[in-house]
């Protein structure tokens, strides 16, 4: 999936959970990032945001310490 898609399905998913009461938006962003991005999205995920977080709306951001971060696939 390109960098580009990756980033704004991540900010569709915030954009959803705005609407949600405040102490439960990080942690929805990240509960149905676990629960619905199969592991190579996740890694995906990581490898860009570890590089720059740029793009990203700050939910996104603060969900990734709750996201589960899949190991490592050397290549």
């Amino acid at each position: 999936m390109s960098p580009d898609k990756l980033r704004y399905q991540a900010n569709q998913i915030a954009t959803f959970f705005a609407s949600q009461p405040e102490e439960e938006q990080v942690e929805g962003v990240a509960d149905h990032i676990n629960k619905f991005w199969d592991p190579r999205m996740r890694r995906q995920l990581f490898e860009i945001a570890d590089q720059s977080t740029e793009g990203f709306k700050p939910m996104v951001v603060a969900a990734l310490a709750k996201i589960r971060r899949p190991e490592s696939v050397a290549g």
